[in-house]
């Protein structure tokens, strides 16, 4: 039987990049004009508009209309599929609980529709997603599959280091003053997600002790497992940083992985709102 595999703009990846995959967009708010994440704006254009911008745009999350109409055109194509929808952290967006209602729904029609909670968002959302791709081309059904990506998900790993703390600041996350602060001492925040939740893991003073901080967060882990998905992701407008980071830490993956190998990928608007630009993150499975 085969299967289809539908996530969230959140998970940064686009539906053409995998036959069996299908992405549902986010909303984006500017003011009272509504995008839909990587349709109506581009994340080079969002980046742009959110600097421009004196007030900080708003995400929403994906309806139930939205994944009702997805698993409807891939009953339609095939009406034997079987279905797993891996969304963003249910803990950060209601998009999850969009998916287990139109699941619901499909189920009482009687498809085989599976719903896995990420726990996570952006590249660590996205190399869950790219697991559950490989274990669709292995063959395995959606209940596997599903099955599967619920033990795993706790072995993946998102890290990611803040170039600044003012886009926290505007969205009321860190009080002013500690923004002011932490811009004159230059302290770059590396966060990380934990259990669905974004939480701060450390805080460096400036650029490279900031990508130390990251290097010791795959340490603290155990390594990386290269038998399954890594990304690394940046915001903004240009991946400067985080060539500087794959550079300074080749180490990790020289014997594993070439570097032109290594998969890098813009952070888009749902996440990119809340941390502006020039942070940089890194998402994989820690070794068992």
């Amino acid at each position: 039987m085969a299967v289809h595999i539908i996530t969230d703009s959140a998970s940064d990846l686009s539906s053409n990049a995998h036959p069996r995959l299908t992405v549902l967009p986010l909303s984006v708010a500017f003011g009272d004009t509504v995008y839909r994440d990587g349709v109506d704006l581009d994340n080079n254009r969002f980046y742009e508009m959110l600097v421009e911008s004196d007030h900080l745009p708003t995400t929403g999350q994906v309806n139930p209309f939205a994944f009702s109409q997805a698993i409807g055109e891939v009953r339609d194509a095939d009406p034997d599929a079987g279905i797993v929808i891996v969304t963003l952290s249910s803990k950060l967006s209601g998009t999850n609980q969009s998916a287990c209602i139109a699941a619901l729904e499909a189920d009482g029609e009687g498809a085989g529709v599976y719903v896995v909670d990420s726990l996570n968002a952006t590249v660590g959302e996205r190399v869950l997603v790219e697991r559950a791709l490989q274990l669709a081309d292995d063959g395995r059904t959606a209940a596997e599959i599903a099955s599967e990506l619920n033990r795993e998900r706790r072995r993946v790993r998102l890290v990611a280091l803040l170039d600044t703390l003012e886009y926290l600041r505007r969205g009321g996350r860190v009080p002013a003053a500690t923004a002011a602060l932490g811009e004159l001492l230059s302290i770059k925040p590396v966060v990380a997600v934990e259990d669905g939740e974004v939480v701060v893991r450390g805080k460096a003073r400036g650029s490279k002790n900031g990508r130390n901080l990251l290097t010791q967060e795959v340490e603290r882990a155990g390594g990386i497992d290269f038998t399954r998905p890594l990304a690394l992701g940046y915001t903004g407008l240009s991946d400067h940083l985080l060539q500087k980071y794959i550079d300074d830490s080749r180490a990790l993956w020289d014997h594993d992985v070439a570097r032109d190998q290594l998969e890098v990928g813009t952070v888009g608007a749902t996440i990119g709102t809340h941390v502006g630009p020039g942070a940089i993150a890194l998402a994989f499975f820690a070794k068992q």
